[in-house]
């Protein structure tokens, strides 16, 4: 098999890693994502791996000279915040002689660059499959400027989406990112003897079903609260331990206190399943939450933002979360035979909490539907990527909206979720019981309801003021 990727040793946020570049192609990808550790970088742009003599061996990675080369053709992946939606495939050509063909696992250097591109297939077999990433886009640096015009020109491709599971929240993957960049502390890698009780803890939070991003964020913390304490085993440790690793840690990378709370719950759930030992928790010194209001857009600001988009599939999902209250996975996950269009219902599965609800279908919102569903035929999804049977993206959804906004001309940070907050505040000021909006949002305490009616504004604007008394 021709050698289709380069890898190469690297230092990241104070860790040692291998840095794998190939060409971007679904199965590769997922089964790459399978190999314990891997990782997608942003910053780097590049995918990577612990740096372990298994891994160095697999890659052929020397530690001398730290390269596996790929030929003269090497296939990166790069990719951008550009809202753009495209993705490319950068091609550096080894110019050594631009008056010959050269040639790499029988592909000439003057074909087409998205024939070459298309060339590149295989991994180390170790790698299973489960196609499931999303890789934003950019396009990276050229060897040549032949090569440089045809890629500008040729591999154009609109943005792909691939699965749920990436779907994790983006300011817990940048905590978590910061953990791995304590100086002299978490730079090695954890111990063979630790890393087996962090895999056993994995495999237990999934066979109780936690969450995907609960159980990444959970092992994750462990990892990182384990390298802080680098030679120390298990049985010796305890809550002071904790407690200088909120104080070294957590507060001098000034994370939330939410954070805090749930890296906490993390090893506490780590050290009694695992090690079936209880921790004082209430010794160790844990943040008051604090109290926040939710986000709320007018009506007419709603009405504004659900009409400047000119694409139908965009309309028709933006207009979903407010009419429905919806969270963002529960949208993506929806099936096109959970919208009961005789009942005017949609029927949501397993949402947050593992619970079923029914919430009613807006008569125009179902008119969006019908339009939408006789221009897209679907496999699976009721919103679907690209890739027929995929879902779509949340992050090509957030996009979707930071577009419409800058239409729109919203000058507000909105997120997805302002517009299920909207939808429940809408709801309490005109006149719906408190209880069944908590029904309808699928909320299992009252209490978590009872916020919206601190900024609903349908008591409060009776109040006059006694300025105007004056």
């Amino acid at each position: 098999m021709s050698k289709n990727y380069s890898a190469s040793r690297i230092v990241h946020r104070g860790e040692n890693r291998i840095a794998v570049n190939f060409k971007r192609d679904w199965a590769i990808i997922a089964r790459f994502k399978k190999l314990e550790g891997a990782r997608w970088s942003n910053t780097l742009k590049t995918w990577h791996l612990p740096d372990t003599p298994q891994y160095r061996k697999q890659f052929n990675v020397e530690a001398s000279t730290g390269t596996q080369k790929a030929g003269m053709l090497d296939i990166l992946v790069k990719a951008s915040n550009n809202n753009q939606p495209s993705a490319h495939a950068a091609i550096k050509v080894n110019e050594q002689n631009t008056t010959e063909k050269s040639t790499i696992s029988g592909i000439t250097a003057n074909q087409h660059p998205v024939k070459q591109a298309q060339q590149v297939g295989g991994f180390p077999n170790e790698i299973s499959e489960k196609i499931n990433i999303t890789m934003p886009p950019k396009i990276a640096e050229y060897g040549s400027n032949k090569a440089k015009q045809e890629v500008n020109k040729l591999l154009v491709t609109k943005h792909i989406t691939t699965g749920s599971n990436v779907a994790y929240n983006n300011t817990k993957e940048q905590e978590l990112s910061k953990l791995t960049d304590i100086k002299g502390k978490i730079k090695e890698p954890l111990a063979p003897e630790l890393a087996i009780k962090v895999s056993d803890f994995n495999r237990w939070l999934k066979s109780k079903r936690y969450s995907i991003n609960t159980t990444k964020t959970y092992c994750d913390a462990i990892k990182s609260f384990l390298k802080y304490l680098p030679g120390r085993s298990l049985e010796s440790i305890d809550n002071i331990d904790i407690i200088n690793f909120n104080n070294d840690v957590i507060l001098k990378q000034n994370l939330s206190a939410s954070f805090q709370n749930q890296v906490v719950n993390a090893i506490k759930l780590f050290f009694s399943t695992v090690e079936n030992r209880q921790l004082n928790i209430e010794l160790i010194h844990r943040p008051k939450r604090p109290k926040l209001l939710p986000n709320v857009l007018s009506k007419e600001e709603i009405k504004l933002l659900l009409t400047v988009s000119g694409n139908l599939k965009h309309r028709a999902m933006l207009s979903l979360i407010y009419s429905c209250g919806l969270r963002c996975g529960e949208l993506l996950r929806l099936k096109p035979e959970h919208i009961d269009t005789m009942r005017k219902l949609v029927i949501i599965k397993q949402s947050k909490g593992r619970r079923d609800r029914i919430v009613p279908l807006s008569v125009k919102v179902l008119e969006i539907l019908n339009e939408y569903s006789k221009t897209v035929s679907t496999i699976t999804w009721l919103f679907e990527g690209q890739v027929k049977g995929t879902q779509y993206d949340e992050r090509s959804l957030q996009m979707v909206l930071k577009h419409c906004l800058k239409k729109s001309k919203i000058n507000k940070p909105v997120t997805l979720h302002w517009l299920r907050h909207s939808y429940a505040t809408h709801l309490l000021e005109s006149g719906t019981d408190l209880r069944y909006i908590q029904e309808l949002l699928g909320h299992s305490s009252s209490k978590t309801t009872e916020i919206y009616t601190h900024v609903s504004n349908k008591e409060i604007q009776r109040i006059v003021s006694p300025f105007d008394t004056l």
